[in-house]
């Protein structure tokens, strides 16, 4: 199942980390997050990808049109033509991307309907955003898309608070502190959609300003086109340098949630 991925936004809430790259190629560890993404779709079996790509594209496509050079042991000699040699394999081999320029200045629903012909008319594909991490069961999320043969189907999760919960009696002594937990009431998109193909038929083609989390959801609902996946486990995006570190930090201690592989 092919695998879309929106990285085309400006990332303009998290320029404190770099100015320089598209949000997509901020680093986790020694790879850039879009990286940890894919790897952890091909860890389900899914190597197909199409990035739906906008703001500095050319660093992606640098990223990956360079990938293996930068990732394995290569001899050349010099003044010959065509003369590099891989030495040494990497598990990424039979990925296969697709790099699609849907606009500068796109939306996230102009940017998947952009991409239509990428995808079969029969042909259900996976979408999510290029700058979120979960360990969701792919396996078990595709399984409920195809239960319910619905258009589109999210991933509703608990974000984790981004301040201290505090519980006090009646006098005032605290009984409780957690430190940023994780949210006991309602769930929010957290991206890692499976859409059937009639999805395109919701997102206007007229427009470059179609949010996806808008109009075409709206309309979904109204249809009854819409189903949520629960997931209860890690899921944590990338928008701050506080985000930043933490997804680092959990990296770099072997400690992350979704390095599967």
């Amino acid at each position: 199942m092919k695998v879309v991925i929106l990285c085309g936004g400006y990332g303009t809430r998290i320029r404190d980390v770099s100015d320089d790259l598209p949000k997509p190629m901020i680093p986790i560890g020694e790879y850039p997050i879009i990286w940890h993404i894919m790897k952890y779709y091909a860890s389900f079996g899914h190597q197909e990808f199409i990035l739906c790509l906008g703001y500095k594209s050319n660093v992606i496509k640098d990223y990956f049109l360079n990938y293996e050079v930068r990732t394995t042991d290569f001899s050349i000699t010099l003044g010959k033509k065509d003369s590099i040699q891989i030495l040494n394999n990497h598990t990424e081999q039979n990925w296969k991307i697709t790099f699609a320029e849907t606009g500068i200045d796109s939306m996230t629903g102009t940017r998947v309907k952009k991409i239509e012909k990428y995808i079969d008319k029969d042909e259900s594909f996976m979408l999510t955003y290029g700058d979120g991490l979960s360990n969701i069961n792919i396996d078990k999320l595709v399984s409920f898309h195809k239960s319910h043969n619905k258009a589109l189907t999210l991933s509703g999760v608990r974000p984790t608070g981004r301040f201290g919960e505090i519980m006090s009696d009646s006098k005032g002594a605290i009984t409780e502190f957690k430190e940023k937990p994780e949210s006991t009431v309602g769930r929010i998109n957290g991206g890692f959609f499976v859409a059937s193909y009639s999805l395109f038929k919701f997102i206007d083609d007229n427009k470059d300003d179609v949010v996806f989390e808008q109009e075409p959801m709206k309309k979904l609902v109204k249809k009854g086109e819409l189903m949520q996946f629960d997931h209860d486990g890690f899921w944590q995006p990338m928008d701050t340098m506080r985000e930043f570190k933490l997804l680092n930090k959990l990296y770099s201690e072997n400690n992350a949630p979704w390095k599967i592989w």
